[in-house]
């Protein structure tokens, strides 16, 4: 329990005003050290909190103040630690998953959004936040066809500030491409990284997929898509390095796999890949417990270990310390050194979502395609 709730308990059952200026002279939820309190208020005949940190236990059970309609709960977080919550309300036999209504906080993805909580030593990155100093890059979008998949498929690139055409540019492709730009801030990153100069000028190809669950985990459709549809259009289209080392490969989750997958099909074409999250499911002995959907990931997983070759020449490999894929990540890490590729991994106290993979994204663009602050500083 948190000093302030401490101290509004001191004196038995607080009374309604008094609870109505502890919620309005605090922020919530508590943050004190490694110790946090979550509050909730209103008639609930339970309410839980449901964090998204995997090996905590998955739902924890808030206790109301005798006599009120104040509920609490507590956590103890390791400094530095972000994590993203709902608060499940509990009437007769429904559930409710609802943000928490006295925390502003919050962070979107596809399905919607979540409460955020951010310890004692978590700041957001500056280098996230629109500068008005920053020239905008520009956006342009293709449809590309035909391709393996028999449709069309839309490709949207991004041309950083002062673009020319008598220049050459590196190429980042970007699975979920849409979704990095909406949930993790793809375009704000790219423009004040550029114009700071710790990553170079680049011209970044951002994929959207059909159903990623099925064309991500090495279905040669979408391999075959990446490297010989999509790579030559961009290479026809606008001026990009010829050599592979200028080409890095981008994505999270089932886009890591995606990512690695084109990279193991297409060897020598692709230099650098930059992995966040990767859903890299393998088996050594017995069964995987993830479900049907992973079942292509562990085939395909299972057969780059034993036929690794060399994907790429740098990696930089990423995961959170609050996921369950944190032990296939950091697997990865010496498998690839083992196999000579330049492999650079880092973790965060955070979870699987957007926004610790945007969090990621300085250290690993800079490395890849340093720019000419680091070139003069490192």
């Amino acid at each position: 329990m948190s000093t302030a709730l401490r101290q509004l308990l001191a004196g038995g059952r607080p009374r309604k005003a008094a609870i109505d200026a502890f919620l309005d002279a605090h922020e919530f939820p508590l943050v004190e050290g490694n110790h946090v309190t979550f509050i909730w208020r209103g008639q609930a005949d339970g309410v839980r909190l449901r964090h998204f940190v995997y090996a905590l236990q998955t739902e924890v059970n808030f206790q109301r103040v005798a006599g009120t309609d104040l509920w609490h709960c507590s956590l103890d977080l390791p400094r530095g630690s972000r994590i993203e919550y709902k608060i499940d309300v509990v009437r007769g036999a429904n559930h409710k998953w609802i943000r928490d209504p006295l925390n502003p906080r919050m962070a979107t993805d596809p399905f919607g959004a979540n409460s955020v909580c951010a310890c004692d030593g978590y700041e957001v990155p500056d280098w996230v936040v629109p500068d008005d100093e920053a020239r905008h890059g520009t956006l342009e979008e293709h449809w590309l066809e035909p391709t393996p998949f028999g449709e069309a498929r839309k490709v949207t690139v991004y041309l950083p500030a002062r673009f020319r055409e008598s220049r050459r540019y590196p190429l980042l492709v970007v699975h979920d491409g849409g979704d990095y730009m909406r949930f993790a801030a793809l375009q704000t990153v790219l423009d004040n990284l550029i114009h700071r100069g710790e990553v170079q000028p680049l011209i970044v190809a951002l994929t959207h997929p059909g159903d990623r669950l099925v064309e991500y985990p090495d279905d040669p459709r979408h391999t075959s898509f990446v490297a010989e549809t999509l790579l030559p259009f961009m290479e026809a289209r606008y001026p990009l390095w010829p050599d592979a080392a200028a080409r890095v490969l981008m994505g999270a989750s089932f886009g890591g796999v995606a990512s690695l997958s084109v990279a193991w099909r297409y060897q020598g074409v692709f230099g650098g890949l930059l992995l966040q999250s990767g859903s890299f499911a393998f088996t050594d002995i017995g069964q995987h417990q993830r479900g049907p959907a992973f079942d292509p990931v562990v085939r395909f997983v299972n057969a780059f270990r034993e036929n690794p070759g060399k994907p790429a020449q740098r990696a930089f490999v990423s995961c959170g310390q609050y996921e369950s894929l944190i032990y296939e990540n950091r697997s990865m890490v010496p498998f690839l050194q083992g196999i000579g590729v330049e492999t650079r991994f880092t973790e965060a106290r955070d979870g699987h979502n957007w926004e610790n993979w945007r969090d990621r994204l300085q250290e690993g663009l800079s490395w890849l395609f340093p720019g000419p602050l680091w070139m003069v500083y490192e």
